[in-house]
């Protein structure tokens, strides 16, 4: 059988789409390259704001026509829209759905899939996908077969659910409690992507700082990550990236360890959501906009080159045009390379939600969201025109458009064009041009003749 899933949302449903797809390919199925080819069909939902919602709402029902005409399909939800409780409101509303999964939990699709197969199909199946795993180790997470030595970058949960309830924020309802991975099962992880020609892993979490916190005498992120970096250097993982963070809990002692290891890259995000104090209070968030500015200096200071990301909320309850200035000036003032936008939109459960007015309009959130665009949007030309004539290192990712396309460490995206095969491999480029969004560079013809291209093995 084939499956296809569409995946809503931030990073971690990213993960959670591919340990699903793993756990898919261990019983013998394969990707569809398109939807409608699939006889297994998963829509992994985001709740983070309503428009979200609503698109996995509108794919479902189209799904829901399929499933009318074709009642053999098996159709799935999995994420935030189910939770981590029973389902029953979405069980009563979206009858034509076969399997509900919570957050991270394949689970109950690999029972209701083994339960529809005949003991004697079931064994053929299994025995055809173990002689196609024969290179992995049991417990492995196993890559679709059409991304086996060709995926080049990444995603590692280490945490999953959150326990810091900010006021908009509907994860701590939907994905539940923090709790953090076994460092062997995360290691284990990171080296079975390895033997599947991954180069670079993203470490993963609501609030990744905070790894280790709920176990007692356990190691905290910065151990982890020379724990991972150690591995990476025994299976040939090139780059190590991590998010998300929080102000609150960003250590010296973690970015100390970010600019001592060599394959942890200097790329930070840190969300400051607004820069006005009193908003800061009502958002919860646990910090004021000078001790942000402080983080931001010594993030700086202590690791060289690096990019600093971050998000922002615009028209949050009772955000007014005076305190929406402040987000503004503060982004104006520390010139981050990346700002992750958007416009507050009350979720259900949540503090603001329920007791906070959703009273800025939604034209005016619309307006101070796109005063934010064009400002971000010179800084981060700015920031990068620094970069024009200079050789950077970046990891090549795939090929778009008759170009490859690659990212520096600080998570830069550059194009360039060269002859044979660089997908997976480091580079040394110049830089030819510049812009907010991207960078185009050349290969020097010295590199293209003594470095030749490194083709994965599949």
């Amino acid at each position: 059988m084939q499956y296809y899933i569409w995946t809503l949302g931030c990073q971690m449903n990213v993960a959670d789409s591919q340990l699903l797809a793993s756990e898919l390919e261990k019983l013998g199925h394969r990707a569809a390259a398109h939807g409608d080819d699939a006889d297994i069909m998963v829509v992994n939902t985001c709740v983070v704001r309503q428009s979200a919602e609503d698109k996995g709402l509108g794919r479902l029902q189209l799904l829901s026509q399929i499933k009318k005409a074709q009642p053999n399909k098996v159709i799935g939800v999995m994420g935030c829209m189910i939770g981590v409780r029973d389902p029953l409101w979405m069980r009563q509303r979206l009858p034509y759905v076969d399997v509900f999964m919570p957050p991270s939990d394949p689970g109950p699709m690999v029972d209701f899939l083994r339960g529809r197969m005949a003991e004697s199909a079931a064994l053929a199946l299994e025995a055809d996908a173990r002689s196609r795993r024969d290179a992995l180790q049991d417990g492995d997470l196993v890559l679709p077969l059409h991304e086996r030595g060709h995926l080049v970058s990444a995603h590692v949960p280490v945490v999953y659910g959150c326990s810091h309830a900010c006021a908009f924020c509907i994860i701590p309802f939907r994905r539940g409690l923090e709790r953090s991975r076994r460092v062997g099962e995360i290691v284990a992880h990171v080296r079975s992507l390895a033997r599947q020609g991954v180069k670079e892993v993203t470490l993963l979490g609501q609030i990744v700082d905070r790894y280790g916190a709920d176990i007692p005498d356990g190691p905290d992120l910065a151990d982890l990550l020379r724990i991972v970096h150690e591995a990476a250097e025994d299976v040939g993982i090139e780059r190590i990236r991590f998010l998300t963070s929080h102000p609150n809990w960003m250590t010296d002692k973690l970015l100390r360890t970010v600019a001592e290891l060599p394959r942890v890259m200097p790329q930070i995000e840190v969300p400051i959501q607004a820069g006005d104090d009193t908003v800061l209070a009502r958002m919860r968030r646990g910090y004021n906009a000078d001790q942000y500015r402080r983080l931001v200096g010594k993030i700086r200071a202590i690791i060289p080159q690096v990019a600093i990301h971050t998000d922002i909320i615009v028209g949050f309850p009772g955000e007014t045009r005076a305190q929406f200035m402040k987000t503004y000036e503060i982004l104006e003032e520390l010139k981050l390379d990346k700002a992750h936008l958007a416009r507050y939109s009350p979720r259900p459960q949540t503090v603001s939600a329920r007791r906070m007015p959703d009273d800025v309009p939604d034209e005016e959130k619309r307006a101070r969201h796109r005063m934010l665009e064009e400002l971000q949007a010179r800084v981060v030309a700015d920031i990068n025109a620094r970069h024009l004539g200079q050789v950077v290192e970046v990891l090549v990712e795939d090929r778009h458009k008759n170009r490859w396309r690659a990212r520096t460490p600080q998570n830069k995206l550059v194009f360039f064009e060269a002859d044979g095969d660089w997908k997976g491999k480091l580079a040394q480029v110049e830089v030819t041009w510049t812009g907010p969004w991207s960078m185009q560079a050349r290969l020097p013809s010295k590199q293209m003749e003594s470095d030749p291209p490194l083709v994965l093995a599949v």
